[in-house]
């Protein structure tokens, strides 16, 4: 059997072509009863639009391309999850490409969204080729997210105000009466500006900072707490660089006989799904992924209606979450 096909949606609804293009498209005044009489018939036929015949006739693809800088990272999932939500209803669909891997093997990262035509890009995450995404966003509306590089004309970026949020995690931290806090520092803008936040919070207290440099991953929180927790006068806290390298200075506070937050206190940053495992449930600042991923969306749909704009930085509001593994300092360093 043939599909069917938007006239026999028509005849069935008994209404023109269209006026069920309309209803298809979500636009136009269309009566409730008509609009229902079509979606009741595209129902009771299976009728699914011809993709490639409505791009060709309204020279869009309706798909947005992601980049993502590392799958392995669950603060995107959210972000993502937030993104897709305004996209999907706009009609449009995401395809998604891990640029982790592209840098690895060595493949063009825009290359293939290029090729699929796609209405627009969201990066998510840093990724290196700046060279690339200028060429790519004088071609199509390009947003980063979760990122505060590249900078680039017209690109507008949504990502968390990380510097404010490390200061009210160290400020949290001093609050506790806490004035030994290392930070396990990250990499890139993002490492950057949170690693400022948390010195001018110290600073501010009349604390000295002091800074472990490391990087985004499990493993790299649990080399660089080591190495802290073997300092002649250890940390009594640790602020880490984000929830991910905060799970590793877990690790090696047990390995190393330490109590959390008896012994040590420890907050991560980003409010991953992992912070909030009941066995975990990690002191750490929320920023607003999912909202993150939202605003990325209008942005690019704004983009779409008026590419010409200056580019803009929009920033999410960060919070402290309070768990289970921040308290005050141990009582020995008190009395001291």
């Amino acid at each position: 059997m043939r599909p069917p096909t938007i006239r026999d949606v028509a005849e069935r609804a008994g209404v023109s072509k269209s006026l069920v293009s309309l209803v298809l498209r979500g636009s136009g005044p269309v009566r409730t009863e008509k609009r229902d009489a079509v979606l009741r018939a595209v129902r009771e036929l299976g009728y699914r639009p011809n993709a490639a015949a409505r791009s060709l006739s309204e020279q869009r693809t309706r798909t947005v391309g992601v980049l993502l800088d590392d799958l392995r990272n669950p603060w995107f999932v959210d972000l993502l999850d937030g993104l897709n939500s305004v996209l999907h209803t706009a009609g449009l669909h995401m395809l998604l490409a891990d640029a982790r891997l592209n840098r690895r093997t060595g493949h063009d990262l825009a290359g293939p969204f290029l090729d699929l035509g796609v209405d627009g890009l969201v990066v998510v995450g840093t990724v290196p080729d700046a060279g690339g995404l200028a060429a790519l966003a004088r071609r199509m509306p390009v947003v980063v997210a979760g990122a505060r590089e590249p900078e680039l004309p017209g690109v507008d970026v949504v990502t968390g105000d990380d510097e404010h949020g490390a200061r009210l995690v160290t400020e949290h931290l001093l609050g506790l009466g806490h004035r030994r806090i290392a930070h396990l520092a990250g990499h890139g803008a993002v490492g950057a500006l949170r690693r400022r936040g948390f010195e001018a919070a110290m600073r501010a207290h009349g604390a000295e900072p002091l800074v472990e440099p490391g990087d985004l991953t499990e493993e790299g929180g649990y080399r660089g707490t080591v190495r802290l927790l073997s300092r002649p006068e250890r940390p009594t806290a640790v602020f880490a660089v984000n929830d991910m390298a905060c799970v590793g200075a877990l690790s090696a506070a047990e390995e190393l006989g330490l109590a959390v937050p008896r012994d040590l206190s420890v907050a991560g940053y980003d409010n991953t799904s992992i912070s909030r495992l009941r066995h975990v449930w990690l002191t750490t600042v929320d920023t607003a992924p999912h909202e993150v991923g939202r605003r990325a969306a209008r942005c690019l749909l704004d983009r779409f209606e008026r590419p010409g704009k200056e580019r803009r930085v929009r920033l999410a509001v960060p919070r402290v979450e309070i768990r289970g593994t921040t308290t005050g300092p141990p009582r020995a360093v008190v009395r001291a």
